[in-house]
């Protein structure tokens, strides 16, 4: 719960979709020729960065260091700034790199503001397809060139009606197979979205999403845009210690819970 007053959640909200136009004008003119990236994971594993991702992130912090000198940075590509206070933003420039550099349009770019540590306001832009979404102050909405409507998560209240997605079964750490129990208990399983997974769930298309190896850049921002479209979100013990980067999303607190037996079971 923030207890800054919506005025000031308001205005910057506002600045976050400046942050988002200024990532947008530097990642789509070199979406289409994204296919170069470099690996900055250890031998034998591949974490690709682009300098669509570096110059997205850049742009970003030079409008929050001139026109919010206090507040704090952590973002992906470069080190943390310190602030003063108690807001600090999250940044992650490209979320679904792989997808940027096979030419896929479902990458978005994600930002959040924190206040005193905690996320109080999202951004999920997906700017190949010219939709952003934005959560803070309990609702949830998104932006397009058509204007804006409220978001609403779906209501599924059952698993086996649930519509499931994860980016990448392959990389979930889970040595007791709880993913594979709650993909074989949902209706349909969908692969390779990243954070537009729990965009779709804020918007009503998508029930359920279960990841893990998160770090805070990748979830921060889709907190309040899942709770704000009247979702849950925790980790898989259904805790909001997330850490540990295991990330359980659904569009009710009833399928919340029937997610949780699964995976814990």
């Amino acid at each position: 719960m923030t207890d800054a007053p919506i005025q000031d959640l308001r205005e910057l909200a506002a600045f976050a979709r400046t942050l988002a136009d200024a990532a947008r004008a530097e990642t789509l003119p070199r979406w289409r020729q994204a296919g170069a990236a470099e690996n900055k994971a250890a031998a034998g594993e591949f974490d690709p960065v682009t300098e669509a991702d570096r110059a997205a992130e850049r742009a970003m912090r030079a409008l929050i260091e001139a026109l919010h000198p206090l507040h704090a940075i952590s973002g992906e590509e470069f080190p943390e700034r310190l602030g003063q206070g108690r807001w600090s933003w999250s940044l992650d420039p490209i979320d679904g790199t792989r997808s940027f550099v096979c030419g896929l349009p479902t990458w978005t770019t994600l930002i959040a503001l924190l206040e005193g540590g905690a996320p109080v306001l999202g951004v999920i832009d997906a700017p190949r397809l010219g939709e952003l979404y934005i959560g803070y102050a309990g609702s949830a909405c998104l932006v397009t060139a058509g204007g804006e409507e409220m978001l609403s998560s779906s209501g599924c209240t059952k698993l086996s009606e649930a519509r499931l997605s994860t980016t990448d079964p392959y990389l979930l750490a889970d040595p007791a197979g709880g993913f594979a129990r709650l993909r074989a208990a949902v209706r349909i399983t969908r692969y390779g979205h990243d954070a537009y997974a729990y965009a779709r769930l804020a918007a009503g298309s998508l029930d359920v999403v279960a990841e893990s190896g998160l770090k805070p850049h990748d979830y921060n921002a889709l907190i309040p845009i899942v709770r704000g479209a009247g979702g849950a979100i925790g980790n898989w013990r259904g805790e909001a210690d997330f850490g540990a980067g295991q990330i359980v999303a659904a569009a009710t607190p009833e399928l919340f819970e029937q997610a949780l037996r699964l995976l814990n079971a």
